[in-house]
């Protein structure tokens, strides 16, 4: 296979996971059931004023407006632009440049930014290496990276891995997005590039469904990889129904009919060698 084809492939793939994260609504995602979470990122990353932050894969700024409250230089960049006009409403009035940026070749100089983070963003980059390159090269010496990702025995893991039987296969070389969640495989994605790395597994308390129909309901309609899974069956009414039933018993076995569920993250930082 020639570089052109495989350059080719990779815009192809990339122009679909735009599109996946212009699908339904997933700022609702971050307001209903994660409204906190970039928050806990910055400060873990211990971030201060006047420092440049890069938020990759940012999404509408979960992370990257708290950053800004506190006075840093943030860039904020994301694959699909849809997301950072969102982001743009929600934050009229905080500088933050927003950007379009493909979080395995970001668009910046070597050894730019004080801090570079990720909020259940980076995870989503299908090669997984490349993507942790692009952290690496971006930072300063002695600069912080840091990220939350879902865990693969998660809540969030264990749906990604109940809808894979009903997705489409996924593109030659990409990695599972859970496995960022992963202590181990993150470690090996940074190597000896990052020192005083501390990774530590919590959990998001989500109470906003009073079931697991409720649950299942909302990701359907505002969460992009599960409405791209239940396009692939669309035309077929079975498959639907048995989508529809193993959310909705993974939603009631982690919760959602009591109204608490938990999705757990690892929190990695590391400093940049």
């Amino acid at each position: 296979m020639s570089s052109q084809i495989d350059e080719e492939a990779d815009k192809a793939l990339k122009a679909r996971h735009r599109a996946l994260w212009a699908l339904g609504d997933y700022p609702a995602v971050v307001r209903t059931v994660i409204p906190n979470l970039g928050e806990t990122l910055v400060a873990a990353a211990g971030i201060k004023a006047g420092q440049n932050v890069l938020d990759v894969a940012a999404g509408d700024g979960n992370a990257a407006i708290p950053a800004a409250l506190i006075g840093a230089n943030v860039t904020a960049s994301d694959l699909t632009p849809e997301l950072l006009d969102a982001g743009r409403r929600r934050s009229a009035t905080l500088p933050i440049t927003w950007e379009v940026a493909d979080a395995e070749a970001l668009p910046y100089d070597d050894q730019t930014f004080d801090v570079v983070m990720s909020s259940v963003g980076v995870m989503f980059a299908p090669h997984h290496q490349r993507a942790a390159d692009e952290l690496v090269r971006v930072t300063k010496p002695g600069g912080t990276i840091a990220h939350i990702s879902w865990t693969p025995e998660g809540f969030i893991g264990q749906m990604f891995t109940t809808m894979k039987p009903f997705s489409a296969p996924p593109p030659p070389g990409a990695s599972p997005p859970p496995l960022w969640g992963d202590e181990t495989h993150v470690r090996t994605l940074f190597g000896d590039r990052v020192s005083d790395v501390t990774a530590s597994k919590h959990n998001v308390e989500v109470e906003c469904f009073e079931s697991a129909e409720e649950f299942v309901e909302f990701f359907k309609r505002c969460y992009g990889p599960t409405i791209v899974t239940y396009r692939n069956v669309a035309n077929d009414p079975d498959k639907v129904a048995a989508l529809d039933n193993a959310l909705i018993e993974l939603g009631r076995k982690n919760g959602a009919d009591s109204g608490a569920m938990r999705f757990e993250y690892l929190l990695f930082t590391a400093r940049r060698a």
